[in-house]
């Protein structure tokens, strides 16, 4: 069956698909902040919902949010209802776990997302808070185990003190950064920059032509 994917959204115009904000946009948000991190197309995604993600999930329609958010979705694309079919058609495999127990980082809305293919795997743990907002409080991605503390937006570096500097020079003349972490492992060294405020599209676009190994979330 061919899917006409804006036969309604032709009448109604663009909105929030989904009957919760916390639910669907907020889910959309964590799968596109996954989308960022891991930069490439995910052969196999697991979503592990906790608590009240878990008990309501199917009915919220938190799983085609998630999923459209992977693919890069904004939460207002048409096509975010036909989410999962649209990635099982490009070869995702995609499973949805309930884990029993409190969320392991603290909030009832949480989805941990692991995705990989043949070349890597990540790993991101987000919770929605309200409204459509997230909060992404750990990543586990290129050997490092991040744990951000703030809220988004974050940015995050990897590369030597060099990189460090240069980045700290150009964001101290766009935002305030609000706090500093730095991660190490036998890998190389990672920089987080808690920003005090979103950025431009053309100021994000200058930091990635500059910096290849730099996520913005």
């Amino acid at each position: 069956m061919t899917v006409n994917y804006k036969s309604v959204f032709d009448i109604i115009g663009p909105i929030m698909i989904g009957p919760s904000s916390s639910h669907t946009a907020g889910a959309c948000a964590i799968g596109r902040a996954a989308n960022s991190i891991f930069k490439e197309k995910p052969t196999d995604i697991v979503i592990h919902y906790y608590e009240s993600f878990a008990q309501t999930h199917k009915g919220h329609g938190t799983d085609y949010a998630i999923i459209s958010g992977i693919l890069g979705f904004d939460p207002d694309d048409s096509r975010v209802p036909y989410a999962i079919g649209l990635a099982r058609d490009q070869g995702m495999n995609i499973t949805f776990i309930e884990e029993p127990g409190d969320s392991p980082i603290n909030h009832p809305n949480t989805a941990i997302i692991d995705l990989k293919n043949d070349d890597k795997q990540v790993t991101v743990a987000g919770c929605s808070i309200g409204g459509g907002t997230i909060e992404i409080r750990e990543i586990k991605m290129d050997g490092f185990d991040v744990k951000p503390k703030g809220p988004l937006p974050i940015l995050l570096v990897q590369g030597g003190e060099n990189d460090h500097q240069h980045v700290t020079k150009q964001l101290a003349d766009l935002t305030k950064v609000n706090d500093q972490r730095h991660y190490k492992t036998d890998r190389g060294n990672l920089y987080e920059y808690d920003l005090d405020r979103r950025l431009k599209q053309d100021e994000i676009k200058k930091l990635t032509q500059e910096h290849a190994n730099l996520v913005y979330l």
